[in-house]
């Protein structure tokens, strides 16, 4: 009987530990790494690396608010942009996800996909947030 109160005390701090360690790497700033894509080729260049952690908290609140697609999607071409979630603190090991964006034809919306299997069409005031905070540029239609 004693062994399991051990065993129970034990597992409750260690839970502790882990959920404070977790809670410490949610709150760890990040950056985001933004790739442009050279030419028609699927060939990348360094573009921007976003450390305001104002714009890294939009960019994170429009993909968790958008609304995925557990799917494959084909694109007709390498995507525009690539980027990457980091954290400021080079210490901290984290599995990076590749996020893949397609400004589309008329240049209204974004597409993403994230990894390999999620999908994504942004709607145009998210687009255009996107595209400010990872360009500096407004996003405007080719039609205008």
């Amino acid at each position: 009987m004693k062994l399991q109160k051990l065993f129970f005390i034990i597992m409750i701090i260690s839970l502790f530990v882990v959920s404070g360690c977790m809670s410490e790497m949610e709150n760890e700033e990040q950056k985001i790494k933004v790739q442009k894509r050279i030419g028609n080729e699927n060939k990348y260049e360094d573009f921007k690396e976003i450390t305001n952690d104002e714009d890294v908290q939009k960019v994170k609140k429009i993909l968790n608010e958008a609304n995925w697609k557990n799917e494959k999607a084909e694109m007709v071409s390498p995507p525009d942009y690539q980027f990457i979630f980091q954290f400021k603190n080079s210490e901290i090991e984290a599995k990076a996800v590749l996020y893949r964006l397609w400004m589309n034809p008329n240049k209204e919306k974004a597409e993403i996909i994230e990894g390999t299997d999620r999908y994504v069409q942004l709607n145009k005031e998210d687009s255009a947030s996107l595209f400010e905070i990872f360009t500096g540029e407004e996003l405007s239609p080719l039609n205008q």
